[in-house]
């Protein structure tokens, strides 16, 4: 009985961890995008989406709209993004978003994270041709056609259209149409669930499950670093 207690408060902790990396991830989005446009949703288009996903992992309201007001304030963090390129074991390529106020730290943490991991930190541009840029959006299916959808946003940058596991319809679009396919869904009063920019791989790599192992515990340290928004990887 006492393992079994471990093992379910271990896996509650797991998921605390998880909300408070998101948590922390779009706080760092928000401000990103208070700073580039402005606190007014209605004129930012990137801060309607950080809305829309901090609605997706449960992030409250009210810790939505304090990181509106920090990014406004006097003491607001400035934070740049910057994309590092590098390889894990086996030869499996990754990409990782960060949004930091200091990128001397952040760059010696990837790059120590690369190296623990068996992996090498590359130079720009070394694995981003590996990876197409395009934007997500999930929306409720709502009894919504795949079919009659795909027509109606074909003229709007659709490129991929489908289901996730859980019945949720998955919509990408070029980077560049990401602005019009989020307009159109919001005419169309398609509920969007949560919208965001991705990098899907181009071609994956296949491994046995100790050497994919090996990669995977590498990216989780990578996710883990504060500075860390996001990791790609073209693991299959």
């Amino acid at each position: 009985m006492g393992r079994i207690f471990e093992v379910r408060k271990s896996a509650m902790f797991a998921r605390w961890d998880k909300m408070a990396k998101n948590f922390t991830r779009i706080g760092k989005e928000i401000a990103i995008a208070v700073k580039v446009s402005g606190p007014d949703p209605e004129n930012n288009p990137a801060l309607r989406r950080c809305y829309l996903n901090a609605k997706a992992c449960n992030m409250p309201k009210d810790r939505v709209e304090a990181a509106i007001k920090r990014a406004m304030g006097k003491d607001k963090t400035d934070y740049e993004e910057i994309v590092y390129e590098g390889y894990a074991p086996h030869g499996v390529a990754v990409m990782v978003e960060t949004a930091t106020d200091n990128s001397t730290r952040t760059v010696a943490n990837v790059r120590m994270h690369f190296t623990k991991g068996g992996g090498s930190l590359g130079t720009s541009g070394s694995v981003a041709f590996t990876f197409n840029r395009l934007g997500e959006f999930k929306v409720k299916s709502n009894g919504l056609n795949i079919d009659d959808l795909e027509l109606d946003l074909i003229d709007f940058g659709l490129e991929e259209i489908g289901e996730d596991a859980e019945g949720n319809i998955i919509i990408r679009t070029a980077f560049n149409e990401f602005g019009n396919m989020s307009k159109a869904l919001e005419e169309k009063k398609i509920e969007v669930i949560s919208a965001e920019l991705t990098r899907i791989p181009a071609n994956t790599v296949e491994l046995g499950e100790d050497e994919a192992n090996e990669v995977l515990k590498m990216i989780d340290h990578l996710e883990q670093d504060d500075d860390v928004q996001k990791v790609y990887h073209n693991l299959k």
